[in-house]
Formats: structure tokens, sequence, C-alpha cells
């Protein structure tokens, strides 16, 4: 119980003031560049930089047709694993009383099995996505520790929570802990590693599809 009493409050409340640290000094650090002034004449007919950026964003959502054959399966299985992390951690019974805690805000939460069937495929999901990482050519030559460090990061609440939730390997009370520490620790890493992409991706496909719009570039 000691154990899951530094989890449930020492540890995870350092985590969440480190995670909203670290995010509103990445937006800060980012945001405050220097910028130079945009000289150039917009091309006649370009939408503003809000619908430009907007548009780019939606537009990364799915591969080009060019690339399409190849890159399918990438793509779909992202989304698998994405939209599985989004559900269960919105989703899950605990995880909303926790939420309402923090934040006051609560919705309607799902069924626990449908959460945990999630957690299982979202769990695959990313094992795959590790092999595929682990045997492309490509994608080997161009990950760092990083990447494996990133997702070694993510994979561990999925399997702890599974883990926890089967009451499989030990105490509950041991299982939850542990879980809730590597929730922790993914908050701690998160602005910090590659996982920042979860909020930096829309700044830097947006502004790319405003700067793209304004020289008249068509995607």
């Amino acid at each position: 119980m000691e154990l899951l009493d530094f989890a449930r409050g020492p540890a995870i409340t350092v985590a969440l003031a480190i995670f909203v640290f670290g995010t509103v000094w990445r937006l800060v650090a980012l945001l405050g560049l220097p910028r130079t002034h945009d000289l150039s004449v917009p091309r006649p007919g370009t939408p503003g930089p809000l619908a430009a950026g907007a548009k780019e964003i939606f537009r990364r959502m799915w591969p080009r047709h060019e690339f399409s054959q190849s890159s399918m399966f990438a793509f779909v299985n992202g989304y698998v694993f994405h939209v599985g992390l989004a559900i269960i951690v919105f989703a899950f019974a605990p995880h909303v009383l926790f939420i309402k805690g923090l934040t006051g805000l609560h919705w309607p939460a799902l069924p626990n099995n449908v959460v945990y069937a999630i957690g299982a495929v979202t769990m695959v999901s990313l094992l795959v996505a590790l092999v595929r990482r682990m045997t492309s050519p490509v994608l080997r030559l161009i990950s760092t520790m990083n990447d494996y460090f990133s997702w070694l990061i993510t994979f561990a609440p999925v399997v702890t929570g599974l883990a926890a939730a089967s009451h499989l390997g030990a105490r509950y009370e041991t299982l939850l802990a542990i879980h809730i520490l590597s929730v922790a620790a993914l908050f701690i890493w998160l602005p910090f590693g590659k996982l920042a992409h979860f909020f930096l991706v829309f700044i830097s496909r947006g502004t790319t599809g405003a700067f793209m719009a304004r020289r008249g570039i068509q995607l």
C-alpha cells in the first residue's frame, strides 16, 4: 500500500506538474522564436492562414494517392493505436473519474469489457508498429533511442493497465501502483521527447500549409 500511496500521491502530482510546465515551456519556446516578416505578395485567391493551415492539417490525415499503396498499412495501424489510446484514456471509467477529480469535467464511460478489448487491440497494434520499425531498413536507419524509448513509455501504461485489470502476475494493489507509475513516467517524458508531436504536429502542419498557400503551391 505504501507504493500505491506514493504512486497515487506525490508521483502522479509531480508528474502532472512537470507535464504542464514542459508543455507550456515547449509552446512558449516555439511560438517565441524570432520571425522574419514575409514580404512576398500572396497569390491571388489565396485563403487566409487559418483556413490554409487547417486544410493542410486535414490533408495530412491520409496518404497521397501516389504513396497510398506503400504506406497504407502504416497509416491504418497508426490510426488503430492512436484511436485506441484515446479511447482508453478518455472512455475508461476509472480514467474518467480521475479526470473529473482533476478538472471537474466528466462524461459517460464505455463498459469495462469494451475498453479491455480495445486495450488488447491497441497493445498488439503498438507491437506491430515496433516490429515494422525494427524490420524496415529505412525506419531502422532513421530511428534513434528517442523513438524506441517513446514507444516503450507509451506501451508500458497499456500493458500494465491490462495486467492490473486482469489481476495478472501480482497483487492488484502492486499492479495498480506500477500502472500509475508508468503513467507518471509518460507524463514526465511526453513534453520533452518525440511524443510531443501530439500537440506540436498541428502547429507544424498548420504553419506549413499557410506558408505554401501564400506562395500558391498546389499540394
